[in-house]
């Protein structure tokens, strides 16, 4: 049986190589989606059914007109409605003084989640919020004197309260809403103020 000519080797061992890295970029590309996917539903397995979507309970609390007076919200913390002409702060924001409602919630517009959590929460729990937070754009974390939860979550026209740092629920709300909630998409978090009360 005569060799096989050595044109024919060299194809069939491209052949193999080729074959070989179009099994691994399929690969790569399941890999990638199935990460994109885990992402997009929060990645963390968080149930999401506790969130409040006034967008659908009471979208008439949910104007975006601007005002010089404070407003009396129907949610506390409010997570949307009237607010003042200037925005707060929300790139990785974590502010260590309550901070005025009117400003949150023109962040809430821009597609912020301001984490809010009730004074006398553990270090270790206020810790593990501000991980979440610093660093990160449309963000920001602020004590909420008065909150009847350790913890609230607010993106514009959603809200959900949790009573532990470590819940799953916080890391699936903050990819469900960050920025997809914003009714400016593209609007800033930086050049806002950052005076507290």
């Amino acid at each position: 049986m005569p060799a096989p000519k050595s044109g024919s080797r060299t194809g069939l061992i491209i052949g193999i190589v080729a074959g070989g890295v179009a099994l691994l970029l399929l690969l790569v590309c399941g890999v990638g989606a199935f990460l994109w996917y885990q992402q997009r539903d929060g990645g963390s397995g968080g149930d999401l059914s506790r969130v409040i979507n006034y967008r659908e309970t009471n979208p008439g609390a949910l104007s975006p007109d601007h005002v010089q007076e404070p407003v009396s919200y129907p949610m506390t913390p409010p997570a949307g409605g009237p607010h003042f002409q200037r925005w707060q702060n929300c790139n990785g924001d974590v502010y260590t003084a309550p901070i005025e409602d009117g400003n949150a919630v023109h962040s809430l517009e821009h597609g912020a989640v301001w984490i809010t959590y009730r004074p006398g929460l553990p270090a270790s729990d206020v810790g593990k919020l501000i991980d979440r937070v610093r660093g990160l754009s449309h963000m920001m974390l602020s004590p909420y004197p008065g909150q009847s939860t350790p913890i609230s979550l607010q993106a514009w026209g959603y809200q959900l309260t949790v009573d532990d740092a470590d819940d799953d629920a916080i890391a699936a709300f903050i990819s469900a809403y960050r920025q997809t909630a914003a009714i400016e998409p593209g609007a800033p978090c930086g050049g806002g103020i950052t005076t507290t009360r």
